[in-house]
């Protein structure tokens, strides 16, 4: 008898739907699987002859051959177990076939028949209506990041035995639900606050820029000037992330496989902080067949890089294409994915290599040659693409000793969450997110300048020998300076204040 049922496969983060067909027939018995499984999937062979049977299932000794639509794409990975065990039985006759058409199953099965979760779900999950699925049936542990998708029926199993009585008695069984955006807005904030920096106004105020503007931020100081700890509490002045922006964010987490057992919706803004000795497939993605990288692990959240200019030239490269689109595209010989990458990039690295040019206590060690080198592993269409450029100077002995605390991260997240409105409104028709993403004809319509203010900004790119996209970057940190001051217009303090973050471009 030929049974089908459904399942789905990911091209990057996209979903395909794959058809699962059974067929169970004359002849010696064995199982065949075609349809360009992996080894994962060659393999799930054995492990669902072995669940049947210690479920109390009746293995057909018969010939089966199993066979998974569309047969040119590739299939990989266990979450074919369950749709090839329910393909099984249903083609033996064991569970009802009526219900097969209406569910998409995923889920990898042990050997005693247990369901564990995988990689991938939510996406699926999303895509499942248009594909015109009903239901879903995954795995217990898969349920949760599932459900967060409305109009979609999500069952959770623990056991193959579950998944055959939901198919032969559905009215006993009710669809997991929850409420995502309740259950996003009731997620503690987990920060870490910016009162326990020292000293550092500058620093500081570029801080609250970057989150307004989603601007990309490097910090240049010797070390112990508090660069690390200055970055590492930007994601606790950003905006908590909206519904939308969760489930971006959740969606390329599920297939990385780093949401197994997690729960649901990714809650916090992605952090992610990848050794200077990765490796560019590492930082962007890749592999044969494409995984997201350290960027798109970052979607809508901070990537930072420390000790930036430790990193391999050739690595940091990868980030330009990026920086400037919003997404990567891979490119192999099998196939072409792309995934978002929508982060902002926050860095820090010392003036030099012995790491204390310019310090008013240390002498620096380093020859002008030296220097140089150092700062030739930074490429100009890198730096380019960096809207704020700090010096972080080393804490005077008072601001080290001093028992008060600096101003805590809440209320700056209320002014950033100010300027971002404000931003939000002004681009509700034009699909931006925030300031950094703005366009040159965005510029020309919400950056106007008057006669001092372009005096000023011509004045600059002489004297600092500014190209073109610095030039705009400048204006969009304006543009977010005036957000964070409520005014609508800019003026010439509001791009003052913005060149003085071009810190680099005036050491060189």
């Amino acid at each position: 008898m030929l049974a089908r049922v459904w399942s789905a496969s990911l091209v990057g983060i996209n979903p395909v739907k794959v058809g699962v067909e059974v067929d169970v027939s004359g002849g010696l018995p064995g199982i065949v699987v075609v349809g360009l499984p992996d080894t994962a999937v060659q393999e799930s062979k054995e492990r669902v002859k072995a669940a049947l049977k210690n479920s109390d299932y009746a293995y057909p000794l018969r010939k089966i051959v199993i066979n998974l639509t569309p047969a040119d794409l590739r299939k990989e990975g266990p979450s074919f177990d369950l749709p090839i065990s329910v393909g099984i039985l249903a083609a033996s006759e064991q569970v009802s076939a009526s219900l097969c058409g209406d569910f998409m199953f995923l889920g990898e099965v042990s050997l005693d028949g247990s369901l564990r979760p995988v990689a991938g779900v939510l996406p699926i999950a999303a895509a499942a209506k248009d594909m015109g699925i009903s239901g879903l049936v995954v795995p217990e542990g898969n349920v949760g990041e599932a459900a967060v998708v409305k109009g979609l029926e999500v069952y959770g199993c623990r056991h193959v035995s579950e998944v055959m009585d939901l198919l032969n008695n559905p009215e006993r069984f009710t669809p997991f639900k929850i409420d995502g955006q309740a259950q996003l807005a009731k997620q503690p904030f987990r920060g870490l606050d910016l009162k326990d920096v020292k000293g550092q106004a500058h620093a500081r105020r570029a801080l609250e820029i970057a989150a307004a503007g989603g601007h990309n931020l490097i910090f240049v100081g010797p070390p112990g000037s508090g660069k690390t700890m200055l970055a590492r509490r930007l994601p606790g002045i950003l905006p908590p992330l909206t519904f939308e922006e969760a489930l971006e964010v959740t969606q390329v987490q599920s297939v990385a496989g780093l949401l197994k057992d997690r729960g649901t919706l990714v809650s916090d803004r992605p952090f992610r902080s990848p050794h200077h000795s990765a490796s560019g497939p590492s930082l962007v993605g890749g592999g044969s067949y494409p995984k997201p990288g350290e960027i798109s692990l970052a979607h809508r959240g901070i990537l930072f890089l420390d000790e930036l200019t430790e990193f391999k030239r050739d690595v940091l490269e990868f980030l330009r294409q990026p920086l400037e689109d919003g997404q990567v595209t891979i490119s192999r010989t099998k196939q072409t994915v792309s995934f978002p990458a929508q982060f902002t990039l926050v860095a820090s690295t010392n003036p030099c290599p012995c790491g204390y040019y310019g310090d008013p206590i240390q002498p620096c060690t380093c020859s002008p040659r030296h220097r140089e080198q150092y700062w030739a592993k930074l490429s100009g269409p890198l730096m380019d693409r960096i809207d704020l450029q700090v010096a972080v100077n080393r804490l005077k002995p008072e601001e080290i000793t001093q028992q008060t605390t600096g101003e805590p991260s809440e209320p700056v997240r209320k002014r950033v969450q100010l300027a971002r409105d404000r931003a939000s409104e002004r681009f509700q028709d034009h699909h931006i997110n925030c300031n950094a993403e703005m366009q040159s004809m965005h510029l020309r319509q919400w950056c106007p300048l008057d006669d001092p203010t372009r005096n000023l900004l011509e004045g600059a790119i002489r004297k600092l020998g500014l190209s073109a996209r610095a030039t705009d970057r400048i204006l969009k940190v304006a543009r977010t300076i005036a957000d964070l001051a409520g005014d609508e217009n800019l003026n010439t303090m509001h791009v003052a204040e913005a060149i003085q973050y071009r810190t680099i471009d005036r050491m060189q």
